[in-house]
């Protein structure tokens, strides 16, 4: 159930990167209506968790498991509410005159998502090798999203006309940085559950 709900999270991120760019509010809306199935399934599975807890009273590593489950659950959520708020974005956008999506924001995005399918990935093959360097790579979205308040200030100054439109890319930039942000807590949560640590 947790990696259908990955599954699904996952995708929905790629497709509201993929409607910001492409300018396509059908897609942005398809990702904001399928939030209530993610809200669900993510309420779901905390049940599920919940019930063997009670029920048979998990210690040791299926403990660490069932934690780690519940809490990669809530992280997953709060990604697919966050890529629900960057295709809110592209609706906006798409109703505006086309303004060019800054390289860096292109960047971000792919080194949001490989950290995103890697802490999934380490999640699945229990590998807190490739959790640990999904938590590296965090420091480089933080940068780039850095770079990008730089930018977007500059850009203001020069076309002020389209200051609406840069607030929107900004806003889509610091979701990503977030995205990346549980993507860093699932990795953590897999450490813990392989090594207690």
């Amino acid at each position: 159930m947790i990696l259908s709900l990955g599954t699904i999270v996952e995708e929905n991120v790629q497709k509201s990167l993929k409607s910001l760019t492409m300018r396509d509010s059908v897609l942005a809306l398809s990702i904001i209506d399928s939030d209530a199935k993610i809200d669900d399934m993510e309420v779901y599975i905390e049940e599920e968790c919940l019930k063997i807890l009670a029920l048979y009273q998990p210690v040791a590593n299926d403990l660490r498991l069932i934690i780690a489950i519940l809490k990669i659950n809530n992280d997953l959520e709060r990604i697919g509410d966050l890529a629900v708020n960057i295709a809110e974005r592209s609706v906006f956008l798409s109703t505006q005159d086309r303004i060019e999506i800054p390289e860096d924001l292109n960047q971000m995005a792919k080194k949001t998502l490989v950290m995103l399918k890697g802490s999934l990935d380490a999640f699945v093959k229990r590998d807190s090798m490739l959790a640990r360097e999904i938590c590296l790579a965090d420091d480089d979205v933080d940068e780039i999203n850095r770079k990008m308040y730089a930018q977007f200030g500059e850009n203001i100054r020069n076309q002020p006309d389209k200051l609406d439109c840069f607030t929107q890319l900004l806003s889509a930039s610091r979701y990503l940085e977030r995205v990346a942000d549980h993507a860093t807590n699932i990795a953590e949560d897999v450490i813990y559950m392989i090594e207690a640590k």
